[in-house]
């Protein structure tokens, strides 16, 4: 797969393409629908199939926070789209010039002129352009007025019937407020995966090697702080953007009330590994929630209590499939 920030001098072969439009944080299970839709479409007709979402978010440029709210910074989301087998990926700036780009300016621009697509698969309630002046109904008559085929998905829905809920649409939302409220296993049925944090791995303060507990330590950075807490977890070690090694393990995400880090840190022991990690790319999926921080009046109660945490993360992920992952 291609990746491209920009929609100017697109290769001929790339051209007429099907293409899926939108922000696919997450890339959870009805994004997945969309795009295989569109997979579908350019199967059918012989064309290539590309995915247009915007980098960053449209809600960091006109929200800007200083907590994020993604479940996929870019890296990982273009991972997890290329495993969808898209030919290409346009990752296009979302900056004050595309800010002001009016719908119909939009699909002249980047969908006709730039992209040259044959054909536009998007949600149901899929709006674009400034304002949001643009949605389906202006797609669909773009489309008929310069040749392209405009596809309206609709939504994919949740059933959470076992938990006596009514069933709700799959979405980025719901899969944050999974996160947030310490439901990794929501989370997961809604991804189609265990949610991960992928990070480089950083010289910490030594402790947890101290204790008997190395562990590998992450600042999330471009990513949604799930939850503060204990979790059983399985790490992957990435290389080149390939899998090379993998591991149970367990992982604490949080301040370490005991020691008052000011910024978030997840901190991940490694069952049975005994190597080298710093500077290695990780990636650690969240399988399930063990317990929240909690403050120790010494050290034997904390060291207690991470060998009790260990003990209950191998039993959880010894009762837990592994779900599909980024590398599948």
């Amino acid at each position: 797969m291609r990746i491209f920030r920009h929609f100017s001098e697109v290769p001929q072969l790339l051209r007429d393409a099907v293409v899926a439009v939108g922000n696919f944080d997450g890339v959870h299970l009805g994004h997945r629908a969309l795009i295989g839709e569109a997979a579908r479409q350019a199967r059918a007709n012989g064309k290539p199939l590309a995915v247009l979402a915007f980098e960053p978010h449209p809600q960091e440029f006109f929200k800007p926070s200083p907590e994020s709210f993604r479940l996929t910074p870019l890296r990982t989301k273009a991972r997890l789209i290329a495993e969808l087998d898209a030919d290409a990926f346009f990752a296009l700036p979302f900056d004050a010039a595309m800010a002001v780009r009016t719908a119909d300016v939009f699909v002249r621009d980047i969908l006709v002129e730039g992209l040259g697509v044959s054909g536009v698969v998007v949600g149901e309630d899929f709006v674009f352009g400034k304002g949001r002046g643009g949605n389906l109904a202006t797609l669909q008559q773009e489309g008929a007025r310069h040749g392209f085929s405009v596809t309206a998905f609709h939504t994919v829905l949740a059933s959470a019937a076992a938990a006596g809920e009514k069933t709700e649409k799959i979405s980025s939302t719901r899969i944050r407020d999974a996160l947030k409220a310490a439901h990794p296993r929501e989370a997961a049925k809604l991804l189609g995966r265990d949610w991960a944090v992928e990070a480089r791995v950083e010289h910490g303060d030594g402790r947890g090697r101290l204790m008997g507990f190395p562990t590998a330590n992450m600042h999330l950075g471009h990513c949604l702080a799930p939850a503060f807490g204990v979790y059983a977890v399985r790490a992957a070690i990435v290389e080149n953007d390939q899998v090379i090694e993998r591991h149970d393990g367990v992982a604490n995400f949080g301040i370490r009330p005991m020691y008052e880090v000011t910024v978030p840190l997840m901190e991940t022991h490694l069952f049975d590994f005994d190597g080298d990690l710093y500077g290695k790319h990780l990636s650690v999926e969240l399988v399930d929630y063990i317990r929240p921080e909690m403050r120790f009046s010494g050290l034997p109660g904390l060291i207690a209590q991470i060998a009790d945490d260990a003990q209950a993360a191998r039993a959880i992920l010894a009762k837990c499939p592994r779900l599909p992952t980024l590398d599948g």
